[in-house]
């Protein structure tokens, strides 16, 4: 039986805000999608932990856009893997999503702490 308590301080992406995390880790190099995924988790300390069930169809919905490209390399324990990149059009789309997000932050935290005047 699954711990409950693992699961109890574990955040839920909103929708696209998994995309903007692949492409930020991309940002630093091409990846595997395990590593990928370790990445995301290591660098939230835990909190974003993304399953092989969101991760993958992401990738692949990302590489059909143009956003990352894909090859298949030979990992450090030498295995086969599909490693991703960015593409340019990627690195665009990464400032547009990262712009988008900005912008919800700032309005939430306009909604928790109005101003008063």
């Amino acid at each position: 039986m699954p711990d409950p308590d693992k699961y109890q301080n574990r955040i839920e992406l909103l929708q696209g805000t998994l995309d903007m995390l692949i492409l930020r880790t991309l940002q630093w190099g091409p990846q595997h999608g395990h590593g990928i995924g370790m990445a995301i988790s290591t660098l939230s300390e835990d909190a974003l932990q993304i399953d092989h069930g969101s991760l993958y169809p992401a990738l692949h919905r990302l590489e059909r856009q143009g956003w990352i490209d894909a090859e298949w390399k030979t990992t450090e324990n030498k295995q086969r893997a599909k490693y991703y990149r960015l593409t340019r059009s990627g690195k665009r789309q990464l400032l547009v999503a990262e712009s988008k997000w900005s912008r919800l932050i700032d309005a939430i935290a306009r909604v928790r702490k109005p101003a008063r005047g």
